[in-house]
């Protein structure tokens, strides 16, 4: 699921369209959206017209408008309440009960996404970190499968395939033994230098994949009235 973030104050921009088709295109199940800024406007019945114009786009590209949920509220109203006093409960502060309204419906609306743990492991390496005394930290989000301290992987893509062992695992700086799909997870590797592996490659279990130079797929070309282009496209675009 996504929650859509659009602007009270300015309505949906051209990025905004954008947004929606892009959650069409991938299948995104369910969408609720957070009409924010509206400490900015004074006027109900513009955040009315905000609102409306939302569902039409919505409907536009397929997803029920009438029936999505919108939370209105403002992001930075709530910040600042928060900053100021980090212990603020339900019901104490209208903008922070912004929040938990968004927090609440985001619950209720958006299905948990199904982890695919049976599969083969599978991560594809977002960020590579270099840590002194330790070696070297693979980070991103685990597409599939699961993984523990132990395991070996092989890092695939780019270079020549590399086998290597995991000596560690670490999400939001706590210490793991075991990963699954969903997680964003660091995952130390036994020698293997900073420069050998980078972004784009992928970690999995060994034997599970092979690496290919060509392959098919789906595009979507945005349409003028989306902001993409009005030409066709020529040989050595």
């Amino acid at each position: 699921g996504a929650i859509l973030v659009v602007s009270g104050a300015d309505g949906p921009m051209p990025q905004t369209k954008e947004h929606i088709l892009l959650a069409q295109q991938v299948g995104v199940p369910a969408i609720v959206v957070f009409l924010n800024k509206i400490d900015q406007v004074n006027d109900d019945e513009l955040l009315e017209l905000v609102e409306l114009e939302i569902r039409e786009t919505l409907d536009n590209y397929e997803f029920p408008g009438d029936e999505i949920s919108i939370i209105k509220g403002s992001a930075l109203e709530a910040v600042e309440a928060l900053t100021a006093n980090p212990s603020i409960k339900k019901g104490e502060n209208e903008w922070v009960d912004h929040i938990y309204e968004l927090i609440d419906c985001v619950d209720e609306v958006i299905p948990l996404p199904q982890r695919n743990i049976e599969k083969d492991f599978l991560m594809a390496i977002e960020n590579i970190v270099s840590i002194t005394g330790r070696g070297t930290v693979a980070t991103g989000r685990v597409e599939r499968g699961q993984i523990k301290v132990g395991d070996s992987v092989e890092i695939i893509g780019l270079k020549d395939t590399k086998e290597t062992t995991v000596i560690g695992l670490e999400m939001f700086q706590k210490t793991l033994e075991e990963s699954v799909a969903g997680d964003n997870v660091g995952i130390l590797l036994r020698g293997i230098q900073k420069n050998e592996i980078q972004r784009g490659m992928v970690l999995a279990k060994p034997a599970s994949i092979t690496p290919h130079q060509h392959f098919e797929a789906q595009v979507y070309i945005l349409k003028k009235s989306e902001g993409g282009r009005h030409t066709s496209f020529v040989a050595g675009y």
